[in-house]
């Protein structure tokens, strides 16, 4: 499974963004799948994650309430809609998908990476 992560750029704080996250090689649409982040000089760390039938998400506590993740197992798809954007969110922004079907914040537990997309936020 090869995983493409779009949708960074460069945004206000208060500003919104929607990332997605798309498979090929074959549909991950039986994995949970989790979306990490990582600053510079800092670990990557969990944001997000929904299991296989889009159900049960998860969040950092630093983002609840400001995002979103959600799937579209039709287009084998799977979104993170950041709102209410901070500077302190800025990062690579990576999806992963898991080989286990539940949602998981930790990243050992996720099989297949993908290149991230940049966040950055401007204050």
């Amino acid at each position: 499974v090869q995983l493409q992560a779009s949708g960074g750029g460069l945004v206000q704080a208060g500003g919104s963004l929607r990332l997605s996250c798309t498979a090929s090689g074959r549909a991950f649409s039986n994995n949970g799948v989790g979306w990490f982040r990582q600053a510079t000089g800092q670990e990557r760390e969990i944001v997000a994650a929904i299991n296989w039938s889009g159900g049960s998400p998860l969040y950092a506590d630093s983002v609840k309430g400001r995002f979103t993740i959600s799937r579209d197992r039709i287009k084998n798809m799977v979104y993170l809609q950041l709102s209410s954007l901070k500077p302190e969110d800025a990062g690579v922004y990576y999806c992963a998908a898991a080989l286990r079907a539940g949602a998981s914040g930790r990243p050992d537990e996720y099989r297949y990476w993908g290149p991230g997309t940049q966040v950055t936020v401007s204050s």
